[in-house]
């Protein structure tokens, strides 16, 4: 990674690549998908303070867009109901997570000569920020994965030595930097995530369910919740080798936890709430998703899913509530794009 000097060196000059040959294109549109911890285990903690991870993740066929075109000059513009909570620069800690990875990915691109020039970047924010469902990193996944498709195009003078170098180009280390959430978010698959979030492992057999997401309108503070984690080690997360019916999963997804629900309940105790009105209303498993505020409901039809989120609308119209439908392990369930 070149020294910040050079970076800003590159990052100044890298906008102005091929950009005159390029010109405008028809947007690329990528789906940014909601992420569920159905599972969360904390095992242990590194000497650098990092946590140690099992969690079994999905994610649902609905959640934040992200369409991107290359242009003549950067630009990022937000919209959606939560676009109010999006910041629109970099810099900081706190800056947008599609724009580090599109500086990120350039300054790695621009130190190879491989093409990086000016886009346009538009999210529409479906999902609540800070909520535990990975909103942010699945933004920064879909940027990583659409920026190099566009920039992936050019140079046209040789474009097989540059599909070559963007293709070994590794995107999950890469975007490991922004978060533990991003290499899982770049699968879009369901799968076990260990470590940090780093060593994955794809699940087969996963069905689909019926889900509800619910939010009581707070957002939380991940350092916070791990920082109220009185226990850093607890035990590992085992599933059965063969799962049979979407009643098993259930069943065996009973037996497992989220390790962060106990911190985070004592810091918003509202999140108790959320995950009860699921159980309540016929979930047939009820659990805060990630550090929250989040919980979702999995329930094994449609019909009982669908009369669920009418009582929890109707007891709680202030509350973020998403219907939908988690991934399955097919891999087809798993493609991003979109029609623009």
């Amino acid at each position: 990674m070149p020294a910040a000097s050079d970076a800003s060196a590159i990052l100044a000059s890298a906008t102005h690549v091929f950009a005159a040959e390029r010109g405008a294109r028809v947007p690329l549109v990528l789906a940014a998908p909601a992420k569920i911890n159905l599972a969360l285990h904390v095992v242990g903690q590194r000497a650098d303070g990092h946590h140690l991870l099992e969690s079994l993740v999905t994610f649902t066929d609905a959640g934040d867009r992200l369409s991107l075109a290359a242009v003549e000059a950067d630009s990022f513009t937000v919209s959606g109901p939560f676009a109010g909570h999006v910041p629109v620069e970099a810099e900081g800690q706190s800056g947008n997570l599609v724009l580090k990875a599109r500086d990120l990915l350039r300054i790695r691109l621009a130190a190879l000569a491989l093409p990086c020039g000016p886009v346009a970047l538009h999210l529409e924010k479906n999902l609540p920020v800070a909520s535990g469902i990975g909103g942010g990193s699945a933004d920064a996944a879909a940027a990583l994965t659409g920026l190099r498709r566009i920039w992936g195009q050019a140079p046209e003078s040789d474009p097989d030595s540059a599909a070559r170098d963007l293709a070994s180009l590794d995107l999950a280390a890469l975007g490991l930097s922004l978060g533990a959430d991003l290499p899982m978010c770049l699968t879009g698959r369901p799968l076990i995530a260990r470590g940090i979030g780093e060593a994955i492992t794809p699940v087969s057999g996963l069905p689909e369910f019926p889900a509800l997401l619910v939010n009581p309108g707070v957002a939380v503070s991940t350092p916070a919740v791990f920082r109220a984690l009185t226990e850093k080690t607890h035990p590992p997360l085992a599933l059965p080798d063969r799962l049979a019916t979407p009643a098993d999963w259930i069943s065996a997804l009973a037996k497992t936890r989220n390790d962060l629900e106990p911190p985070a309940l004592s810091l918003v105790p509202v999140i108790g709430r959320a995950r009860a009105a699921l159980w309540d209303a016929g979930a047939a498993l009820a659990r805060m998703s990630g550090s929250g505020a989040t919980c979702f409901g999995l329930f094994l039809d449609r019909e009982t899913r669908d009369l669920a989120a009418e009582r929890i609308r109707n007891a709680h119209p202030d509350w973020y509530l998403l219907s939908c439908t988690t991934r399955g392990s097919d891999p087809a369930a798993a493609e991003r794009t979109t029609t623009p």
